[in-house]
């Protein structure tokens, strides 16, 4: 098609905004610094204009990082399995979307984010993160997923990945999937330029 005198030839860009996956506790575990950390995380995202995809309940560290976000005028999104609506006491300001199981929980986080961060936490939060580390190391995604704390909780965790590396149980190039920030901006900022790469 013949362009038009004046007429701009180049589009303005597009720029898809960054939905981004928070695992954590369900509690606040015993050192302060970690609901602190949350709700850090929680402010960076809503000044970021970062949506939050989370677990749904308003109770821990979960519902530290939500309440945070919908206080500094953020978007959330919580995906609860309908058997823990009442249990981990969801935010009713915050929309949430019910499901029917942990399963289908997860799949649904992963498919709205864009990105992970994994703030301290238990079992749970260490069976979530294992999950997409490991869709991550057999290629099924590019999503980056990033370890944050500022207290070292995750350190020997991450020291333990390493050693997978180190005895021939895991790739030597999945060493640079696995990261590690202590600060809320750092980890925002690590994100956004592993997504450009990978764009």
């Amino acid at each position: 098609m013949k362009q038009k005198r004046g007429e701009n030839p180049l589009k303005p860009l597009e720029f898809k905004r960054l939905s981004l996956a928070v695992f954590c506790g369900s509690s606040i575990g015993e050192n302060p610094a970690y609901t602190a950390l949350a709700t850090d995380l929680g402010e960076c995202l809503a000044q970021e204009n970062i949506r939050l995809i989370y677990g749904g309940g308003g109770m821990g560290l979960m519902g530290a990082v939500a309440r945070a976000v919908h206080k500094a005028g953020g978007d959330a999104l919580g995906i609860v399995p309908e058997f823990l609506i009442h249990v981990e006491a969801s935010i009713t300001e915050i929309e949430h979307r019910i499901v029917p199981d942990m399963h289908i929980r997860k799949r649904q986080m992963y498919d709205e984010a864009d990105a992970f961060i994994v703030l301290p936490g238990g079992i749970g939060t260490l069976e979530e993160a294992v999950e997409v580390l490991s869709w991550l190391r057999l290629s099924l995604h590019t999503k980056p997923v990033i370890f944050l704390s500022d207290t070292g909780y995750w350190d020997r965790l991450i020291s333990f990945f390493h050693q997978t590396i180190k005895d021939g149980f895991t790739a030597q190039d999945f060493s640079k999937d696995l990261h590690l920030s202590k600060r809320p901006k750092e980890a925002v900022e690590l994100i956004k330029k592993l997504i450009a790469q990978t764009a």
